[in-house]
């Protein structure tokens, strides 16, 4: 099924049944057109081109992976389901939204040499281990949602030179919040609790530093875990701290129950309540219930995304599922999706009916791009793989109804107005 070409001395050939073809990548090898220092990838005639996600798709983060799935399913079908004369074939692992999840996922997916390229993760605390075992097998990832900075910090290890993200970093959404806080609520103290993941404690360090710089004071400092269920000792701590608002950066399950048990917490009745990106989900509302109503949310602005986003690609997302976009990060995976068809077209070789990728050659067309129209924004990667234009609004939660959730109109945007 799979003809080598030219294949070098002590060059060892890892075959991975692959949808019933024969899949080939050659580590550090000349192949066919292509020499790659970290390898190369054949697709054969006939033979579909794959493409991984690690998403989180199931429990109570479930709807944020799903959300960014079919933003990567809606992006292949404006490909026709093709690439280059080839079928893409679209596999993937469910990465749980925490630390071991995105261990197993990434161990999964670089265990298999047919996948080009993978779109993920969703969660921050998944990529931390799972993108160096993904660049260790010479895979490239490009996320959709993680924001955690030190992902793409210019002083991280060479582990990480494979990861890449087309969504903002949470240096930005932190200020913004707090600038919110401060211009817009006018507030002067704040408290904030994380959930002891990259994303959560990172954001709300930023936030807290922010509002510090901006004149504001931060009362507390606290932490949960992320499966807490009893958050009235750290919520009557903070409530004895007195602050205007409390900023919770954290996912759906915690972020429910904090919610709730906040309202009854004597002390933070008069405290006004604000989550963000994580908490953007008609699934939230189900955990949180009334209690949400009126509280705020920092998350991507969507007014600012392109025409194409209303006019073209929502009415698809609604034909194909049957329903609005469940949370905040379709469109920015829809981006990384053609952000990476778009780099593939400029290194895979055709030869004789056979598809070549060079596996290095593919992330440095990844991380060289520049001046990308996508639907979020303009994308244009610095060295260390940021590359989204970042554009944060603050959302504020009008009914809590699961059924009419959609970022924008409930929860409605309040900043910035423009």
């Amino acid at each position: 099924m799979v003809r080598l070409s030219r294949l070098i001395a002590l060059v060892v050939c890892a075959i991975f049944a692959a949808g019933g073809y024969l899949v080939t990548s050659v580590p550090g090898a000349q192949m066919g057109p292509v020499n790659d220092p970290i390898g190369v990838v054949k697709v054969g005639p006939g033979e579909p081109i794959t493409i991984a996600y690690w998403l989180v798709t199931s429990g109570s983060d479930g709807s944020l992976g799903t959300d960014s799935k079919r933003g990567i399913e809606i992006a292949i079908d404006d490909m026709k389901g093709k690439f280059m004369g080839h079928d893409i074939k679209l596999i993937g692992e469910d990465s749980g939204c925490n630390a071991e999840g995105g261990q197993t996922a990434a161990t999964k997916l670089a265990a298999n040499a047919a996948v080009v390229v993978a779109i993920g993760s969703s969660c921050s605390s998944e990529a931390v281990p799972g993108s160096p075992i993904l660049w260790k097998a010479g895979i490239t990832t490009v996320s959709p949602s993680n924001t955690a900075p030190p992902l793409t910090d210019p002083k991280r290890t060479k582990d990480y030179d494979g990861y890449m993200r087309v969504v903002h970093n949470d240096k930005i959404q932190g200020m913004e919040a707090a600038t919110f806080v401060r211009t817009v609520l006018k507030f002067n103290s704040a408290a904030t609790i994380h959930d002891g993941s990259p994303y959560a404690q990172g954001l709300a360090n930023e936030f807290a530093a922010n509002f510090k710089k901006q004149g504001g004071t931060i009362t507390a400092q606290e932490a949960v875990a992320p499966t807490d269920t009893d958050m009235k000792p750290v919520l009557t701590r903070i409530a004895s701290t007195k602050p205007q608002l409390l900023y919770y950066p954290i996912f759906i399950a915690a972020g429910g129950f904090v919610t709730r048990q906040s309202k009854e917490i004597e002390g933070l009745k008069g405290t006004t309540l604000m989550g963000a990106d994580g908490l953007d989900s008609p699934d939230f509302a189900k955990a949180a219930g009334d209690a949400a109503k009126g509280m705020y949310l920092s998350s991507p602005d969507l007014t600012v995304f392109g025409p194409k986003y209303d006019a073209e690609f929502l009415p698809k997302y609604e034909k194909k599922y049957g329903q609005k976009p469940i949370s905040g990060f379709h469109a920015h995976a829809y981006d990384a999706a053609n952000v990476v068809f778009a780099a593939l077209q400029k290194v895979a070789k055709a030869d004789g009916g056979s598809l070549y990728i060079g596996r290095k050659a593919l992330r440095d067309a990844l991380f060289a791009t520049k001046g990308f129209k996508g639907i979020t924004g303009t994308l244009t990667c610095n060295p260390y793989g940021d590359c989204a234009e970042a554009h944060i609004a603050v959302y504020q939660v009008v009914t809590a109804n699961p059924a009419t959730w959609k970022l924008g109109t409930d929860p409605k945007k309040v900043y910035p107005l423009k």
